[in-house]
């Protein structure tokens, strides 16, 4: 029957078409993840390496990504190393690798072949199982691991499954690393050599959420026994959407079986029903409705990615996107909890946390997109550590936690956040920015013609920078705007003298131009937006 697909692309679309007519196709999907040699082209984006089951992201081309990092690993490379955090291979192989995944078709598998080959290489090595993100990170650390891998493409599509390397530290590998594997991985892809199965001699299992609750406990950010004794005494309701991702039951073990809190989608379904798994503004219905029917006063909802490294509120009345829930988790850290620090966000993040921190007198890093991005300010003993790190795609970490974006703390957060003020997010936001002033962000952007993906289209935009100086006066919506800044760390950021800006950045996989605005009033996103739009056409013509 496999003969119907030409290749697994193929078979994906009529999977996905109809989920629950074509699950049985997944059979094929296996077939062709076990027999496909094509080699793949290994790119390590913000986030791992991400390839759509059975086409590039096989069993032949995770033995050769495994392969090339102990090519890596052996090398001894002292910069390799440094970034590592070891001294050489031979304390790699004493401290251990974690291995796991998401919930994913096939993880276990691919998993077992990551093992067999580490276990091969003379690597003491840890079976997660189905684990989320920020429990590998702290669990490296828990354990004195070496490093992770976890398989998991984040919130990408069921068609689709990752590979992310943490290092010692346990936050995502820069590229002092994985740029080493993607060349090394890219140099065996040439070579065609078929890597045979090597099957694990004995699977050591870890339990990483009793590790994640000590460490918790051990840093002391989020107070447990407060968030505990809140949802015992106090009049409220809680709704958690899993959207069946590797998150499901992970709540359970560190808040324990309540009554007020409610589960959603927690069934073990690699397709996730046919939705796209991502904490968008679309997937929250099923937590509004939930919710709705709630005679608590205070009320949370929450959804998570399928690898628990992304997060979006709602609170019985509105969504609060970790545009607004960044500069909260600042204002609360700082003023309810005395704890001190600066604030890093990526820059195409909402300006209302710099209005916050302007006030009260908190210095602001704003870096390029990608969480690993924060590691310089979110290390132990870092000259400015971070008290939030933050980003707008709904990725969050705090002082003293994770160097990885953690869902699992930005629920903790909230519910903390809650138990303190004796407010609703929604309320407490409103009093934040009847303090610090108003900002409406959103984002957008336009396609353009796939010759200019890459280096043309980034030239193209340079001119943005060259042509808007701080000074320049800029007519947005029919008023005239100052540029006041002027940030170049990824893309073209404009803040104007009212607080208002745009950002330009090219797509670095796509043929596309993104926008990221941010207005003072909802009405103005229209105009920023179509001065963001004017702006990128006259520099691509």
């Amino acid at each position: 029957m496999t003969e119907q697909f030409k290749n697994a692309a193929s078979c994906w679309k009529a999977i996905l078409a109809d989920v629950e007519k074509n699950r049985g196709l997944l059979t094929h999907i296996e077939r062709f993840a076990r027999e496909n040699t094509d080699p793949a082209t290994i790119v390590f984006g913000t986030s791992g390496w991400r390839g759509e089951i059975g086409a590039d992201f096989t069993f032949q081309n995770i033995r050769v990504v495994t392969s090339a990092i102990l090519e890596m690993l052996r090398g001894n490379d002292s910069s390799v190393m440094k970034a590592m955090g070891v001294s050489g291979f031979d304390e790699i192989k004493r401290r251990g690798i974690i291995v796991g995944h998401d919930n994913r078709f096939l993880g276990r598998e691919f998993a077992m072949d990551v093992l067999g080959l580490l276990q091969q290489a003379g690597i003491r090595t840890w079976y997660a199982g189905e684990s989320p993100t920020p429990e590998f990170s702290a669990g490296i650390e828990m354990l004195g691991a070496a490093c992770a891998i976890n398989l998991t493409p984040s919130h990408n599509p069921a068609n689709y499954a990752g590979f992310k390397f943490n290092p010692a530290d346990g936050g995502p590998a820069g590229s002092e690393i994985t740029s080493v594997i993607e060349e090394i991985s890219n140099r065996m892809m040439k070579t065609g050599r078929r890597l045979e199965s090597a099957p694990p001699a004995d699977i050591e299992g870890i339990d990483l959420s009793s590790l994640y609750l000590r460490y918790l406990r051990e840093r002391q950010t989020i107070d447990i026994e407060r968030i505990l004794g809140f949802i015992k005494d106090d009049d409220c309701s809680i709704c958690i959407d899993n959207v069946h991702g590797s998150t499901r039951g992970r709540v359970q073990k560190l808040l324990g079986e309540n009554e007020k809190i409610i589960y959603l989608r927690t069934l073990d379904e690699p397709l996730f029903g046919g939705v796209a798994p991502e904490p968008s503004e679309k997937n929250m219905a099923g937590v509004e409705q939930a919710l709705k029917g709630s005679p608590a006063r205070l009320k949370l909802g929450a959804i998570m990615d399928p690898d628990g490294d992304r997060i979006r509120f709602y609170d019985g009345r509105v969504q609060i996107p970790m545009n607004y829930f960044g500069a909260m988790a600042l204002h609360f850290l700082h003023v309810h909890k005395g704890l001190r620090g600066i604030v890093v966000k990526s820059v195409g993040t909402s300006n209302l946390v710099n209005a916050i921190a302007a006030a009260l007198g908190i210095t602001v890093r704003e870096t390029r997109v990608g969480f690993k991005n924060f590691r310089p300010y979110m290390v132990e003993g870092a000259p400015e550590r971070a008290l939030v790190a933050f980003e707008e795609s709904d990725g969050i970490s705090g002082y003293n936690h994770t160097l990885e974006k953690d869902a699992l703390f930005g629920l903790l957060l909230a519910v903390e956040m809650m138990a303190v003020t004796g407010m609703n997010l929604s309320e407490y936001l409103e009093s934040i920015m009847d303090e610090f002033g108003h900002y409406f962000p959103d984002r957008s952007g336009i396609s353009v013609d796939k010759d200019l993906v890459g280096a043309p289209l980034l030239n193209k935009l340079s001119v943005l920078g060259e042509r808007y100086k701080k000074g320049a006066a800029i007519i947005i919506g029919g008023q005239t705007r100052t540029v006041k800044d002027v940030i170049s760390v990824d893309g073209t950021k404009l803040v104007f003298d009212d607080g208002s800006w745009l950002m330009i950045r090219p797509s670095g996989t796509e043929p596309k131009v993104r926008f990221y605005i941010e207005a003072r009033t909802a009405e103005g996103k229209k105009a920023v937006f179509e001065t963001a739009e004017r702006m990128t056409r006259e520099a691509l013509s």
